[in-house]
């Protein structure tokens, strides 16, 4: 049986987690990342970027609990890294929507990495839980229902989000404290880690880590570059 209290008190097992995850990530971070290619966002600010080992990259896909979209025999796959409780993350998220409308041969892949808080770690095994009992069409319309929302994320809100998809709450807690959803999230923030995604959101496209929200005209770009040369410009 799942008690509420713990569930909400221990941040779903976040507190051994949170602190590694960002200690290497800033780590890695300030080894790898600069100005791999010149690219800026839509604000015509530079966007801080570096080429990832692929032996890291290559693993992304063989991580549990993955939302994906978008069609499986995609060439080319973005992937979000990404906190519920990140403001950047809300505007991330409209554009990421916007843009599997609008390029159907697209593949996103949505990877948790709550680095924030206690409560971004609840929002995400809740996603998590959501992801396993209903699967990635039903975690890509929570992803986009619970950042269209004001206000901060926290288990108690992301629990009543999805009750609203047809799971009753007892069994979707857990699930979400449940083993499968505690190592999907500690592998998903682990990979993260290893590539120094320290700031939310980040994106992996191809072999080439994005550090923060470039815009949605920025990103269809480097998604057209990738597509051209494998590489975020040509």
């Amino acid at each position: 049986m799942i008690h509420r209290r713990t569930f909400l008190a221990t941040g779903l097992g976040a507190a051994a987690i949170l602190p590694l995850a960002v200690t290497s990530a800033r780590r890695a971070g300030a080894q790898g990342y600069g100005q791999a290619l010149a690219v800026t966002g839509d604000d015509g600010r530079a966007i801080a970027n570096s080429v990832l080992p692929g032996e890291i990259t290559g693993q992304i896909a063989a991580l549990h609990g993955i939302t994906y979209v978008g069609p499986r025999e995609a060439e080319t796959t973005l992937y979000e890294f990404f906190d519920f409780n990140c403001p950047y993350c809300r505007k991330a998220a409209a554009d990421v929507i916007a843009l599997h409308a609008s390029d159907p041969t697209l593949r996103i892949g949505l990877v948790q990495n709550p680095i924030l808080s206690p409560q971004s770690a609840q929002g995400a095994k809740v996603a998590l839980a959501v992801q396993r009992k209903l699967g990635s069409e039903a975690a890509w319309a929570f992803y986009g229902g619970l950042l269209a929302k004001p206000g901060k994320v926290d288990g108690p809100g992301a629990l009543a989000a999805g009750t609203t998809m047809g799971i009753a709450g007892p069994e979707l807690e857990a699930i979400a404290d449940g083993e499968e959803v505690r190592d999907a999230l500690k592998s998903q923030m682990r990979i993260a880690a290893d590539l120094g995604l320290y700031a939310t959101p980040s994106y992996v496209l191809g072999n080439a880590g994005i550090l923060g929200h470039p815009g949605a005209r920025a990103l269809a770009k480097m998604i057209a570059s990738t597509r051209r040369c494998d590489r975020l410009a040509c």
